[in-house]
């Protein structure tokens, strides 16, 4: 897909990402040196000499250094290198594993870091939602979310990431808590968001992590679910996004999951682990387990558990399972070695990390940009927005504390936002933690700056009749409503629910009131996924604005105000009702520690593709985001060059600005594969966000290669265990949202 945001590399960042010049341009060591002395920059240093007489380990390809490293290395300083040892550090990061002086090997420091710099380092850019980030349908804008995390990290120190959560749980399970940490519902979507921000953390001199191997889609019992799901299934969904993320991104760790799939646990799983990944995807990295996700010592190893963390529980173990036999010495050496190469791939033993300041600035621009691409434009009736700030005399800021923030997703992905936090509560739902936080971007104050001549007054919505008064007597109302979410829980519905803990209530009915009271209502959501919005016909308008990050109330004011036309469009499909979920209702678990069964059967039907299955009508589908433009598609072809050498279709069509404001579409295909395969009616395989002046035609090609990690135009056959071209007649779809396309053509496969 060579010109579709699908699969093509992000193009080349200005020189203050200097490292990915050498990362994806150069082949050769001088092309690379000109590229950075060109930036202002330099080469990377050479690693450290060891300080003994053993041999220089500092030249070579990456598994000829591992392994030259590894031959030095003692029993001991092996055990080490595979066990967390969290007490030992003192960063206070996640996770630690002590380095290796003599031999030139750094510590290795571990942080959270999904949507910013996590536990607690100190002040970080608190990026919007990664959900956000997908919503922007854009890998140059992910690489940038990337670059920002990885920079972070570097200056405080830290070497590893644990974000890269590319678990579909918003197709699976959209209550889930962790969903705003996700890339949304699509397998493809969501694998090549999430490669962009790999790279951009990797080419910092981070080792990226990818999680949570594999199906890790509720919160609730996520210790001791036991995913039920056919091989077929898993292929062509969920791990299909680890695939491509995998392959595409040079990721050198995954982290295995807490759940059980098919009756193993993740973390001791061979067929995930080894079958899969490293033999069947060629992973060269290593596995760490999720925080005390592992359950055993030969077993865990065995099956391919490269690092147990936080601690030694069970790897503690190690030394003496060797010993005995039930672990071979080679399976250790392999641990060690895919280790080191990850340090060595990615940059931690040449150029260590060292303590620096953040770029505040820049990287706070990134976080405006990122939420002002990533935002969606549900509902414009009437044509509410943007508002004329000329016009307007008097406005009325109602509800989610919008006088002073912002809110963000709780657990180990919360960010201690640069100025600290506008408010933060105590949540009420363990074993959740980490506090209840808004970020210090008030909405308010925004839209005040926006509109200088205009009265702009705030009500907390604590009080729908006193929030309807003040309403009443303004020219707009803009109603923000929330909802909170967090790792350690599931939401228990997807309505607007009652916030106790940050003194928030009864926000349905609030905006019902409101927009009785005044039929200019525009209501911006914040939440970590899809809502179900009751009130949906009485407002005028409605901006999806996720968790906005640290610059969300600029952000936001530039969008409702047309500084910024919305370009966002849903990487996830949002509901009517949780009764068109596959499972309405989220499974609990009988107690702590027994295993109950997840019962995945909707299979590869995940998101979108359950509601096209089902004939089902959601409040508003996957790819679906307005703009204050418009665009019509004209001309649209259908190229089968399946045959050649590099086998692909491609689609090309005219793309037209019918509107008066510059914009920017994202051109979406869909295939339709023969019946007789009996897969999801349609499935996304390109894309294609293109920048519009009014008036403006352009003519595009979106690109489908076959020889993809995404396989965009195969099945997975258990049978032969591999990607396969049915027989039959495929239909291509060209349109705008997965529910809003056109047929482009026909090929037909042998």
């Amino acid at each position: 897909m060579n010109s579709s945001t699908a699969s093509a590399p992000a193009p080349l960042p200005p020189c203050y990402t200097v490292p990915v010049l050498h990362k994806l341009l150069a082949p050769s060591l001088c092309l690379a040196t000109l590229l950075l002395a060109a930036c202002g920059g330099s080469t990377p240093t050479a690693s450290p000499s060891p300080i003994n007489n053993t041999p220089d380990c500092s030249s070579g390809s990456v598994d000829s250094r591992a392994t030259c490293y590894e031959s030095q290395m003692t029993q001991a300083q092996k055990l080490q290198l595979v066990t967390g040892d969290s007490s030992a550090g003192t960063m206070g990061g996640a996770g630690f594993i002590p380095g290796i002086p003599s031999l030139g090997i750094p510590d290795l420091n571990f942080v959270d870091g999904s949507v910013g710099v996590g536990n607690g380092l100190g002040p970080a850019t608190a990026l919007p939602s990664s959900i956000a980030s997908a919503a922007t349908w854009d890998t140059n804008e992910a690489y940038k979310y990337g670059t920002v995390i990885g920079k972070e990290m570097r200056a405080y120190g830290a070497d590893v990431n644990l974000g890269g959560n590319v678990n579909l749980t918003a197709g699976r399970e959209p209550r889930d808590g962790r969903t705003f940490e996700t890339k949304g519902e699509d397998p493809l979507l969501a694998g090549a968001i999430t490669v962009a921000h790999l790279q951009g953390i990797e080419d910092q001199h981070v080792i990226a992590g990818i999680k949570h191997f594999a199906l890790n889609d509720q919160e609730s019992g996520r210790t001791t679910a036991n995913v039920i799901i056919d091989e077929r299934a898993m292929r062509e969904s969920d791990l299909l996004a680890f695939e491509i993320g995998v392959k595409q991104s040079g990721v050198q760790s995954v982290m295995c999951a807490y759940n059980l799939v098919n009756g193993v646990y993740s973390c001791e799983n061979s067929h995930l682990l080894t079958d899969i990944l490293k033999t069947s995807w060629g992973f060269p990295g290593f596995v760490m387990s999720d925080w005390w996700a592992t359950h055993s010592t030969a077993a865990a190893a065995n099956a391919g558990l490269d690092q147990e963390q936080p601690n030694n529980t069970y790897f503690s173990q190690l030394g003496a399972a060797i010993s005995s036999g039930t672990v071979p010495q080679t399976r250790l050496d392999d641990m060690v070695h895919r280790i080191l190469h990850a340090m060595i791939a990615n940059g931690v033993i040449d150029n260590p990390p060292s303590k620096g300041t953040l770029d505040v600035a820049g990287d706070e621009a990134i976080a405006q940009e990122e939420e002002e691409q990533g935002a969606v434009l549900l509902q414009n009736n009437n044509t509410q927005l943007p508002l004329n700030a000329a016009a307007l005399h008097n406005i009325a800021v109602i509800g989610s504390h919008a006088d002073v923030g912002v809110l963000s997703g709780g657990g180990s992905a919360q960010v201690q936002p640069i100025g600290g936090a506008a408010l933060s509560f105590k949540p009420l739902c363990p074993p959740c933690w980490g506090g209840q936080i808004w970020d210090p971007s008030s909405p308010l104050k925004a839209i005040q700056a926006a509109a200088p001549g205009a009265t702009v007054s705030f009500n907390d919505g604590s009080d729908p009749t006193a929030a309807a008064t003040l309403a009443a007597g303004a020219d707009v109302a803009i109603v923000f409503v929330s909802n909170w979410e967090s790792e350690g829980m599931d939401l228990p519905d997807l309505d607007f629910d009652d916030d106790p803990a940050a003194g928030i209530s009864g926000q349905d009915a609030l905006v019902s009131a409101v927009a009785a009271a005044n039929p200019h209502t525009v209501v911006v959501v914040e939440s970590g996924g899809a809502q179900i919005m009751p009130w949906l016909n009485q407002v005028n308008a409605v901006l999806e604005a996720w968790y906005p990050g640290q610059e969300g109330g600029p952000a936001i004011a530039n969008l409702l105000f047309g500084v910024v036309n919305p370009s966002g469009k849903l990487p996830i499909t949002f509901p009517a009702s949780v009764s068109q979920l596959p499972r309405p209702q989220i499974p609990q678990p009988p107690d702590s520690s027994t295993p109950f069964n997840v019962n995945y059967t909707e299979g590869y039907n995940v998101g979108y593709k359950w509601f096209d299955s089902q004939n089902l009508t959601p409040l508003f589908p996957f790819g679906f985001g307005l703009s204050y433009t418009t665009f019509s598609f004209s001309n649209a072809t259908l190229t089968n060059n399946l045959s050649g050498s590099n086998p692909n279709i491609q689609i090309s069509f005219n793309l037209q600005n019918t509107g008066s404001v510059a914009g920017a579409e994202v051109a979406q295909v869909y295939l339709q594969m023969p019946a007789a395969l009996n897969e999801a009616p349609r499935r996304l395989i390109g894309w294609l966000k293109v920048s519009l002046n009014p008036g403006q035609t352009q003519s595009e090609t979106i690109e489908v290669d076959e020889n993809t990690a995404a396989h965009p135009l195969s099945y997975w056959d258990p049978t032969s265990q591999q990607w396969q071209l049915g027989s039959g007649t495929y239909n291509v779809y060209l349109g705008d949202s997965s529910r809003n396309t056109t047929l482009v053509g026909t090929f037909q496969a042998p």
